[in-house]
């Protein structure tokens, strides 16, 4: 207890930079090892684009992103999730995994598996993804195509792949015809 107390009187004092030295190497690293990993890990799985930036042509990104600047051409980030923040200003041919809107886009928009519309977010354009999710007091004008992973133009290619993948069994099929 008396060193304890000496140590913090120490480090208000003059020699602050021995005891802090001293005493910021343990909890600093355990500090580090929990959580500002978890936020550089968040960090590294989202990359921001802020409200200055002003981006023409193609965007193309294998990461998350959030854009609160201005973008205008193409977006691909078809494995990943795309956030238009509230200041983001978007005419672009958008490609993403999942896109939540918060600010504006005009342009078409294609997701495979979400977008979502938020408060106050508006869309000018097509949305082709399986889910969508439009919030009260968004803004959106445009078509609504909700297709699913199986579409029905797939299914329909999918037998005619498995009759040539199987030529015995297409010409079973084909002798059958013919004697039938």
């Amino acid at each position: 207890m008396w060193k304890r107390d000496e140590a913090v009187r120490p480090s208000s004092g003059q020699p602050a930079a021995q005891p802090p030295t001293a005493a910021q190497p343990q909890p600093a690293p355990a500090g580090t090892s929990n959580r500002p990993e978890a936020s550089q890990r968040l960090e590294k799985d989202t990359v921001n684009i802020g409200k200055s930036v002003v981006i023409k042509g193609e965007l193309n990104g294998s990461e998350d992103l959030t854009i609160e600047g201005q973008v205008e051409g193409t977006i691909q980030l078809r494995d990943h999730v795309l956030t238009i923040g509230p200041n983001g200003k978007i005419k672009a041919q958008v490609f993403a995994k999942a896109v939540i809107i918060l600010g504006e886009v005009t342009g078409n928009v294609t997701a495979s598996e979400k977008v979502d519309i938020r408060d106050n977010g508006s869309v000018d354009g097509d949305i082709i993804s399986p889910r969508v999710a439009i919030a009260e007091g968004a803004h959106f004008r445009g078509s609504v195509d909700m297709q699913r992973k199986g579409a029905p133009g797939q299914p329909a290619a999918k037998p005619a792949a498995a009759a040539a993948a199987t030529p015995a069994a297409a010409a079973a099929g084909a002798h059958q015809t013919a004697r039938g």
